[in-house]
């Protein structure tokens, strides 16, 4: 967050931040000294404060991000390497996969796209799309971004 060319947070937006960060304009940590995993609201412990009920849903929230990245990780190993691009060209990366993976669960092509496609010369004319959706295997389906 101190970097010399700062980090530009627009208006009405958010990060979520853990317990590390202060809280100032941009940054949603969760209430200090309050439950905050999930598990600690597991069966009958129910919120019993407006903060509690924040921090259950910032950790609903940071889990739901976890697992997001995890599934584009997983898919997208660019995304699992230490990064050697400049940060703006980080940034587009990671929209692109989004953007790959929701169009991905949309359509039902996968990474080998290539070996269902039925086409005459360059243009695609048909495609196997439930051929691809069955043959996935163990992965999460959600939508990320």
């Amino acid at each position: 967050m101190s970097r010399p060319d700062g980090i530009n947070i627009p208006d009405g937006k958010f990060y979520l931040g853990d317990a590390g960060y202060a809280c100032r304009p941009g940054v949603l940590p969760p209430f200090r000294k309050t439950r905050y995993h999930l598990n600690e609201f597991s069966g009958r412990n129910f919120p019993r404060t407006a903060q509690e009920l924040l921090n259950l849903r910032h950790s609903s929230l940071r889990v739901t991000v976890e697992r997001a990245f995890g599934a584009l990780k997983n898919r997208f190993k660019i995304l699992d390497q230490k990064p050697f691009h400049p940060y703006p060209t980080q940034v587009k990366l990671v929209l692109a996969c989004c953007i790959l993976h929701n169009w991905i669960l949309q359509w039902g092509f996968d990474e080998h796209v290539s070996d269902d496609v039925v086409s005459s010369s360059h243009d695609v004319e048909a495609f196997d799309n439930d051929g691809w959706k069955n043959k996935k295997v163990g992965a999460g389906r959600g939508n990320v971004a």
